[in-house]
């Protein structure tokens, strides 16, 4: 259920970036709310994840995850530009996702320290 959490909470993290963009430093009413709106929700949802995850595999797939959503919508809805550079970027961030995502997996059956 910890990655369905963060599934969720990596979504929000997208909306908030995204509705960021719109607030126009916070100048406007709706794309504010919705800003902190998603922010909360999304910090919600993670914390609900690191019940379970590591803080430090948790957090990071949540940004990860929520910056390569964030780029690519922003290329879809704003226009905004893939070049070779983050695309590369963007592999290398889904990769480390991956593998954080596997290694927790394969850690599961160790006892934590904590």
């Amino acid at each position: 259920m910890a990655w369905i959490y963060l599934l969720i909470a990596a979504v929000f993290e997208v909306i908030f970036a995204l509705a960021t963009n719109a607030t126009e430093g916070f100048t406007q009413l709706w794309p504010s709310l919705l800003t902190a709106g998603a922010a909360a929700t999304g910090i919600f949802f993670l914390s609900l994840a690191l019940k379970t995850l590591d803080v430090g595999v948790g957090y990071t797939i949540w940004t990860g995850i929520g910056s390569v959503g964030t780029v690519v919508l922003g290329t879809l809805i704003f226009g905004e530009e893939i070049n070779l550079w983050k695309a590369l970027a963007f592999v290398l961030i889904i990769g480390g996702v991956l593998g954080l995502k596997l290694s927790d997996r394969a850690s599961a059956g160790t006892p934590s320290a904590a």
